[in-house]
């Protein structure tokens, strides 16, 4: 069989039945919400008089689902594959897979036949709905149908990406931060084409624009980008396939070696000075992350190395390109948050997973001691990806794409949401005993939240003029909003501060969205300095005053 027993392990012996239907239908859902909001927020602030109106909206209503649709396929395929591979190995069960039977062939591919297989069983939750688009006319059969095969081939190649890195590198947190720094990468490599050969070449490299080609009515030539993506998953899957008992083999030796170092009488190492919060120093000065998250660091300053030159590139211009400048800055600050939230939540999932939370848990640790040294030693060892987004917004400055002001405003909201995103991560790493399911859950909410307001202006951009009026048809997805923060942020310890937090986080978001919008930068950075400062400090404070709670730590009087 050529995926074998570990796709059935996956999948058939898996408890997770029920969370493929609810996933399918949440999908959904948020589809249909998103094409009734559409369609209130066109219909209140425009006439519909003809079927070309009609038509039109079909046609917009498709370029807004779209890219959403690719961006959350790319990414889940991406994240789930390396996440599948990176929780085997730290609860050590690779090792076991490893000396099986089982063929290489059947490893790699059974796991990512497993992953794939909750990304694509949601594209196919789709397809009815974006079918009704076509019922409002302006678009055909052939449109659909290119624009799943260019999303369903996208997350097929980065799902290959994401395994075969995760087969390689040492930790979750090294997997999910690499493939997120190859996922920009491939996207910045598609703009950069398009700035050297023109937008027919970029067609054949980028996702995005492919994509929109696929929407076409001629369709571009997707020939040559399916063609890549077939070329990517070959080569990453054979490459994974070949290397995979080296990897990790030489790993286990070299661990075999270091425990019989310890054990022998070998020469006595000096002792080291611990400071006064031993987590704290752990994180900081041990090699708690891998050996080689070098490379981590290595690929963020290649990141902000191409996004300053793509910076510079727009500065030297009369009228800078605002795409081009958002395509050089967001992609770098999407995955920065994606990482500190990855490596905090894996800071506790990690300890949970190797048994190493149960000593501290008996120590005489108290909890702001823990949850404080755990927070900042994230930020400390993730000190590019936390660094790097920030001198960005110094070098809009510099090159006068931003003006001072401006600048400090971004600056000063960059640093919040990584900080939350950190609180973030701490807080659900301690919330889910699962590590699947407490990554997903965490970059999920953050992909939510980053995904969400992106699709919310272009909703408002492309559909209405007039913000006063778009607030009611927007409730809907408020409310939906809402309701999925706190079922994800409250799963073990639901409070008041966090009902409140997951309420008012998507209706400031709106409020923020408008303010951006109309060019009030004050106000979007009040509003954001509101709305995720209290819902950072919803987050820490249970962490702390529930820490026996979240984490079943018994006090010394019971």
């Amino acid at each position: 069989m050529l995926l074998g027993a570990v796709f059935e392990r996956e999948v058939r012996f898996a408890p997770r039945a029920r969370g493929l239907f609810i996933g399918r239908a949440i999908y959904a859902g948020s589809l249909l919400a998103i094409i009734a909001t559409c369609w209130l927020v066109m219909t209140g602030t425009q006439s519909i008089t003809s079927a070309g109106d009609t038509a039109h909206f079909s046609a917009t209503l498709l370029r807004t689902l779209a890219p959403l649709q690719l961006t959350l396929a790319v990414l889940a395929a991406a994240m789930t594959a390396a996440v599948a591979v990176s929780v085997e190995k730290d609860r050590r069960t690779l090792e076991l897979l490893l000396l099986s039977r089982l063929t290489e062939r059947e490893l790699v591919l059974g796991k990512l036949a497993a992953s794939l297989l909750r990304v694509l069983l949601m594209l196919l939750s789709a397809v009815p709905v974006f079918a009704i688009a076509s019922l409002f006319g302006g678009v055909t059969v052939p449109q659909l149908t290119r624009l799943f095969v260019v999303t369903t081939a996208a997350a097929l190649a980065a799902a290959s990406i994401a395994t075969t890195v995760a087969f390689w590198k040492d930790t979750t947190f090294q997997a999910v931060a690499i493939t997120a720094f190859a996922l920009v990468a491939w996207v910045v490599a598609g703009e950069a084409v398009v700035g050297w050969f023109g937008p027919k070449a970029g067609e054949q490299v980028s996702p995005a624009r492919a994509m929109f080609a696929a929407l076409t009515p001629a369709g571009g030539g997707l020939a040559s980008f399916l063609a890549l993506c077939g070329g990517v998953i070959v080569a990453t899957n054979v490459l994974a396939i070949y290397r995979v008992r080296a990897w990790n083999m030489a790993r286990e030796a070299r661990r075999a070696a270091q425990a019989r170092a310890q054990a022998g009488p070998a020469r006595q190492r000096p002792a080291r000075q611990v400071w006064a919060n031993p987590i704290l120093w752990r994180e900081i000065c041990t090699k708690a992350y891998g050996r080689t998250i070098v490379i981590v660091r290595l690929a963020w300053l290649l990141l902000f190395a191409a996004a300053v030159t793509g910076v510079m590139t727009e500065a030297r211009v009369d009228r800078p390109d605002r795409f081009a400048v958002a395509v050089a800055v967001i992609p770098i600050a999407l995955a920065s948050l994606l990482a500190v939230t990855a490596l905090a939540v894996t800071s506790i999932t990690t300890e949970r997973d190797r048994g190493s939370l149960d000593l501290l848990l008996v120590s005489d640790l108290e909890p702001k001691e823990f949850i404080w040294g755990k927070l900042l030693g994230v930020l400390a060892v993730a000190r590019e990806v936390v660094l790097l987004p920030l001198l960005l917004c110094v070098v809009l400055v510099g090159s006068g794409i931003a003006s001072v002001e401006n600048g400090v405003y971004l600056m000063l909201g960059t640093s919040l949401l990584l900080f939350f995103a950190a609180v973030l991560g701490i807080h659900i790493g301690l919330s889910y005993p699962s590590s699947r399911r407490a990554i997903a859950v965490g970059l999920g909410t953050i992909a939510f939240l980053f995904i969400g307001v992106a699709t919310a202006m272009r909703i408002m951009v492309a559909f209405g003029a007039s913000f006063e009026l778009q607030l009611a048809p927007f409730l809907a997805v408020i409310v939906g909003g809402g309701i999925g923060l706190y079922a994800a942020l409250s799963a073990r310890n639901p409070s008041p501060a966090i009902g409140w937090a997951s309420a008012i986080l998507p209706a400031l978001t709106f409020v923020g969205i408008t303010g951006f919008l109309q060019g009030n930068t004050l106000q979007v950075l009040l509003v954001a300095a509101v709305a995720y400062g209290f819902a950072t400090v919803a987050l820490l404070v249970p962490a702390i005053g529930a820490f026996d709670l979240l984490t079943g730590r018994t006090t010394a009087g019971e």
